[in-house]
């Protein structure tokens, strides 16, 4: 699936995040095939995963575009939402639908930056469709210039002063008006309310992950409330 096509798929719909690190419980790529069956079951129009096994998993069972990313940590950078070309290489040669990255302006592995990096990128894979993982309009704005097919607001919560991961409704407004390719609302979505706030500020798509599919995290909310 390319361009037109995926996004027409996407356009007005939620995609689900099914992700588990090596330190959460439900780790397995087993469980996020599950996890993920589940979210289409309920009506996701696309999945966000992490990991080629994962990834392998998920699309033997389910029936949905992929957005792929590779988090991998490395020593010298804060960057490790699909760092590297090696990390693009692994999820292009999987086929994943859409190869997300942070595109922030933190250096990355090697010392790079996203603007010196992305061009390498898209020259190699010219026809893949890439999303713009970004923490502030002005990073989705250059990101928009280098060429990503669409940018979202994943990382907004780096740099939004807020005590917890909630939605930039200011940062996805300025930018629904403003960028020229499809906008994702991501990052901090928690309830049906702040879903249908995001998509009357126009956005394309909302990605929802924690609320869906971390029990943990979940549960943790619910006990936090009773505490405080």
């Amino acid at each position: 699936m390319r361009g037109k096509d995926f996004f027409e798929k996407i356009n007005g719909k939620v995609i689900v995040s099914c992700q588990a690190l090596p330190d959460e419980p439900l780790h397995s790529p087993f469980i996020m095939k599950r996890m993920a069956y589940a979210a289409m079951l309920g009506g996701a129009s696309g999945i966000r995963a992490n990991g080629i096994e994962d990834i392998i998993e998920i699309k033997s069972k389910v029936d949905l575009p992929i957005i792929g990313i590779i988090k991998e940590f490395y020593s010298d950078c804060d960057v490790f939402i699909t760092p590297t070309m090696k990390e693009v290489d692994a999820l292009y040669n999987e086929g994943v639908d859409v190869i997300a990255m942070d595109a922030t302006d933190r250096i990355r592995p090697n010392g790079e930056t996203i603007v010196e990096l992305f061009p390498q990128i898209r020259k190699k894979y010219p026809n893949q469709l890439f999303m713009a993982d970004c923490s502030t309009y002005e990073e989705a704005i250059v990101a928009n210039e280098l060429g990503f097919d669409c940018v979202a607001t994943t990382l907004s919560h780096l740099r939004n002063n807020s005590e917890k991961n909630t939605p930039d409704f200011q940062m996805i407004k300025k930018l629904s008006n403003e960028c020229s390719v499809p906008v994702i609302a991501e990052g901090g979505i928690e309830t049906p309310e702040q879903l249908k706030k995001v998509f009357s500020l126009g956005v394309h798509a909302a990605v929802i992950g924690g609320a869906i599919t971390r029990p943990m995290e979940i549960t943790k909310r619910f006990i936090k409330a009773i505490q405080d």
